[in-house]
């Protein structure tokens, strides 16, 4: 698998290591930032096949931050991350886009039901809002693109689905998923001593109510 490093910025650097959705991809991206925060030199963002590593330019030199990157990037599959934690999320299946999805897919309602809460699903990272986690994959028979035109408002805890993703809204949003469902969990409080519900690593099942 390559690994490149580049500028991002003049206090960041970009690290790809691919260009694809893939579980062990998404696992390696999430090890590096966290041996980059464990070794002090600063905040790291990861997403699917990348990772923007923060650092302070007076205290790191550039040109050592990217040698630094790429070493911990070739190490770092083999650095354990956080034990993944199982969550169910109770599930009402009642959303807007509920029948036309199973149409566009070829199936029922009951059919699409089933096939959204009968996988587990890895949550990938989070982003777009605070809590919002990017969870997959989902059963390859459903087909459900991103809206052409999204909705100004969705409602927290929205359940939806996108691009062979799923998710849950934390908060009242504009959205261009797919809606299927809700779910009366919070997934984002900031007087929890861990405000997202969701982490990245964790396994979610969605569980029909």
């Amino acid at each position: 698998m390559s690994i490149s490093v580049r500028e991002f910025g003049e206090s960041a650097l970009l690290v790809e290591i691919g260009d694809r959705i893939d579980e062990s991809i998404v696992s390696r991206c999430r090890a590096i930032a966290d041996a980059w925060e464990a070794a002090g030199h600063g905040a790291a963002i990861p997403a699917y096949a990348s990772v923007v590593l923060r650092f302070d330019p007076l205290r790191l030199d550039p040109r050592e931050a990217e040698r630094e990157a790429f070493g911990l990037s070739q190490r770092a599959i083999a650095i354990a991350t956080v034990p993944a934690r199982t969550i169910e999320i109770p599930t009402r299946y009642d959303g807007p886009d509920l029948e036309a999805t199973a149409r566009s897919s070829g199936l029922s309602v009951d059919e699409l039901v089933a096939a959204h809460a009968g996988r587990e699903y890895r949550v990938f990272f989070l982003g777009f809002l605070p809590g919002f986690a990017y969870c997959g994959m989902l059963d390859p028979r459903i087909v459900a693109p991103r809206l052409e035109r999204p909705r100004e408002r969705v409602l927290a805890g929205a359940v939806a689905v996108a691009d062979g993703q799923t998710a849950v809204y934390p908060f009242d949003s504009p959205g261009g998923w797919r809606l299927i469902g809700h779910t009366e969990l919070v997934m984002f409080d900031p007087a929890r001593q861990e405000p997202a519900l969701l982490r990245a690593g964790d396994r979610i099942r969605f569980v029909r109510s």
